[in-house]
C-alpha cells in the first residue's frame, strides 16, 4: 500500500507524459515517481520497508500485461516476476496500455488516476479520430455487407 502522502501528478506531469509516450512498460518509472510503501504493508518480512520504492516482485504487472498473455513463450524466457523482468521481456513491443502500472501496488493511486484520466483518455480520443475517417467508415460498410 502506498504511503498516505502521495505524489501530486501535476508536479510530475511533464515526466509522466514522457514515460507514457515511450514504447516500454511504464510500471518501474511510475513506481519510482511514487511515494513508496506506507506503514500498512502486509508483507511478512524481517526488515522495515516503509518508504521503499523497490519492486516487491509480486508479478502483478506481468499478470496484467496483454502482450505476455498473447505470447506465452515470451514469459518462459525469464523466471523472475518483477517490473524489470517485464521490461526485459516486453521491451519496445509494449502496447502502451498502462495495465502494468495500474496493477502495481507500489504505484500511487494519484498516478493511476492520471494514467486513466489523461493518458488513456487521450489514446481513446486518437482512436475515435481515426475511426471517424471516411476510409474506416467505408471499410465498416464493406465488412457489414459480407
Amino acid at each position: 500500500m502506498p504511503a498516505r502522502i502521495q505524489t501530486d501528478p501535476i508536479k510530475v506531469q511533464r515526466i509522466l507524459r514522457v514515460i507514457f509516450s515511450q514504447p516500454r512498460p511504464p510500471v518501474a518509472r511510475c513506481r519510482l515517481l511514487s511515494s513508496g510503501m506506507g506503514p500498512a504493508h502486509m508483507l511478512k518480512i524481517g526488515e522495515d520497508i516503509v518508504g521503499s520504492k523497490a519492486c516487491l516482485g509480486c508479478g502483478s504487472c506481468m499478470d496484467a500485461c496483454p502482450l505476455l498473455a498473447r505470447d506465452a513463450q515470451r514469459r518462459q524466457r525469464c523466471d523472475a516476476r518483477s517490473s524489470m523482468a517485464l521490461e526485459t521481456l516486453v521491451a519496445e513491443d509494449c502496447d502502451r496500455c498502462g495495465n502494468c502500472a495500474l496493477a502495481c501496488p507500489q504505484v500511487d493511486p494519484t498516478i493511476k488516476h492520471y494514467l486513466v484520466q489523461t493518458h488513456l483518455a487521450e489514446g481513446m480520443a486518437e482512436l475515435l479520430a481515426k475511426a471517424s475517417t471516411d476510409e474506416v467508415y467505408a471499410l465498416d460498410l464493406l465488412l457489414s455487407m459480407n
